[in-house]
């Protein structure tokens, strides 16, 4: 065996060995992350807002498309902490219940982006061809703002849950997919890893080996960050009517719904921005604590 053989040999070895370690300074870096007052606050808010739309039927007393008669565009009080809208209905207990669809979007959509876009960064970084096709693929999504594509979608579809939940992962793939791709071609200049390719190791296990663990950190930070993005998407599809459409509470239909009552009742549309308002910040300081952490580490 070559000298370089050996060292190389060692050297694979040693990164081998620093494997554990570097799992724990990754779990370290998100105990970093929320122990700090900004971590924790984001993810108290985050999850304070999802409990409260699991437990919507224990917090309220009225279903979300419940009609209380002789309660038409009562003010906020006790018994309506948000009032009730033009059709009476108890528009506390609607955000609630629309809390769970933008938790399923939120939790269901951006993972499912996250995966395929990881996936398809994974694999353009091992194929020069590949890596061509998919940043081509990658510019064409992006080139159209999430609103254009969303219309063009429920043109074909029509609107609801399902255009959103669409529309979020087509946004979102481009995003993880060059975040991984740039990663794995920074983390394969490192020595350990041309290291491991002296000795004989296979492309996917030095990608499974040395390179993912490696890319976990960023992946959580733009994780947070998609998450805040989703919230903002589904208002937005929702409001303009590309995504969810009333009856069916959401935080955007609610709000587009409260627009043309607003002198009757102000506070139509108070529960539902402060709802999206509270998830976006929550998700932004997380992302924030754990690239600070991140860095620190």
């Amino acid at each position: 065996m070559t000298d370089l053989a050996v060292a190389a040999e060692q050297q694979a070895r040693a990164a081998d060995q620093d494997a554990p370690e570097a799992e724990a300074g990754q779990r370290s870096t998100v105990t970093r992350a929320f122990r700090s007052g900004q971590g924790l606050a984001g993810l108290l808010l985050v999850v304070v807002i999802v409990v409260a739309g699991g437990l919507a039927g224990w917090l309220t007393k009225y279903g979300p498309l419940e009609q209380i008669p002789g309660a038409n565009l009562v003010g906020p009080g006790a018994g309506h902490w948000f009032g009730t809208d033009d059709l009476n209905r108890d528009v506390f207990s609607r955000v609630l219940h629309g809390i769970r669809i933008d938790a399923f979007i939120v939790f269901g959509a951006v993972p499912l982006a996250a995966l395929i876009g990881s996936l398809a960064g994974l694999l353009a970084s091992t194929n020069a061809v590949a890596d061509v096709l998919a940043q081509r693929v990658f510019d064409l999504i992006l080139a159209f703002p999430a609103l254009i594509f969303g219309i063009a979608l429920t043109a074909i579809t029509g609107p609801g849950v399902h255009a959103v939940f669409i529309v979020v992962v087509a946004a979102e793939v481009p995003v993880f997919g060059r975040q991984i791709r740039t990663a794995v071609l920074q983390v394969r200049e490192q020595p350990y890893v041309e290291a491991a390719a002296v000795i004989g190791a296979g492309t996917w296990w030095t990608l499974r080996k040395h390179v993912l663990p490696n890319v976990i950190e960023p992946l959580a930070v733009q994780l947070a960050l998609s998450m805040s993005l989703a919230v903002f998407i589904e208002g937005a599809m929702s409001f303009i009517g590309i995504g969810v459409r009333p009856p069916d509470p959401s935080l955007g239909s609610i709000l587009s719904e409260s627009m043309s009552n607003m002198d009757a009742n102000w506070a139509l549309a108070v529960g539902p921005l402060v709802v999206v308002g509270g998830l976006t910040l929550g998700f932004l300081l997380i992302a924030q604590a754990l690239g600070r952490a991140r860095r620190i580490g």
